[in-house]
Order: C-alpha cells, then structure tokens, then sequence
C-alpha cells in the first residue's frame, strides 16, 4: 500500500542503541517500515520519525513524548480505557518496558504507543485517541497500519482517517530550506 521504499535511513546500529536505551526491543514490523519509509506523513496525519536521524529522531521523539505523558497527574481520575489493568500495573509509566512506549503520532492530537507486557504479556498497541481515552489492540503494527489505512476505528469509534486511491507519502524535511514533494503509494482500488 505503501509503494516501493526509500530506505533512506536504515540504520540497525541506531535501532539497537535506542532498543537499549529502553531496556526492550521495539517491534520489528514497526523497524522495517520506519526503515523503508521514514521520516514520513502518511496521508496527511501520520507521522513516523526515525532513529537514525538527527531532524525527526525517534529517540528524541520517544523521550520528549514519554516525559510529557509523565507529567499527567493519573491520580486525579483514571483514564478511559486505562491500560493499568492490561499491562498488570498500578502506576501507569511511560517510555519504559513496563509502560507505554510512544511509537507515533498524528495531527488530529492521537498518539500510538507500544505496550512489551500488555495483551498477555505478549506485546500490544495502545492508542490515546487526542482525548484522552486509550484504546488496546493485541496486533502489530504492521496490521494496525493497513486498518488504519483502510479506514477502520484505529483510535478508537469515530477516528477513521480514509482516504480513496493510493496513500500519500510526504518525506519530512531534513533542513529548513528542502520542501520533499509527496509521493503516492500504488493504486488500491478504493
């Protein structure tokens, strides 16, 4: 759906000392197509930053967004769709194996995060919907990204994104003065 990849980036060397950093190993679906595509906007929302990059690091992305989401005073009221009980904690964390790891973002305010220890222990997604309500899906990101490009609920009921024909790839500008063009995916039939 995505068309062919640019790579331009890929990196694994960058990808181990961020899996380092925080102490589990992002999924490797979510790798492979940061690598092929990133830094990107997919159709208009989704931003996908990489690791290997000084302009757009995920890295940095990563942290900033998991110190922001730890200042949220969870106390004062639980949040809808708290993912506490899934990931089998009773303080919500972030940028950790235990928490929420933020992996993307939109700019309809959703925010994509990865869970190591929800869906049984074997890894899930989380979505905050912009709203403050978290979403759960037990699947990978790779699945979560062909929903979410089809026009499903990936954040939660009323947050379809669709768009008809092939999806567009915006690369990210890596200096001030370069304007990437958008590229289009291959034709989907939709």
């Amino acid at each position: 759906m995505l068309g062919e990849p640019t790579a331009r980036y890929q990196d694994s060397a960058a990808w181990q000392a961020l899996d380092e950093s925080l102490g589990v190993g992002l999924p490797d679906d979510f790798k492979a197509i940061v690598d092929a595509f990133a830094p990107v906007v997919i159709n208009g929302h989704l931003y996908l930053s990489h690791p290997a990059t000084e302009r757009w690091n995920l890295g940095e992305w990563i942290r900033s967004t998991a110190e922001a989401w730890s200042q949220v005073d969870w106390d004062e009221g639980e949040p809808e769709g708290d993912p506490r009980p899934s990931l089998g904690v009773s303080e919500l964390t972030f940028g950790t194996a235990e928490g929420l790891i933020p992996l993307a973002g939109t700019d309809r305010g959703e925010t994509l995060f990865y869970a190591p220890r929800g869906g049984q222990r074997i890894g899930s997604l989380f979505v905050e919907d912009g709203e403050g309500e978290f979403f759960e899906y037990t699947m990978g990101f790779s699945e979560w990204l062909y929903r979410y490009l089809v026009g499903e609920d990936m954040a939660g009921p009323g947050t379809s994104a669709f768009y008809p024909g092939p999806v567009s790839l915006r690369d990210l500008p890596m200096g001030p003065d370069e304007r990437p063009p958008t590229r289009s995916g291959p034709d989907r039939g939709m």
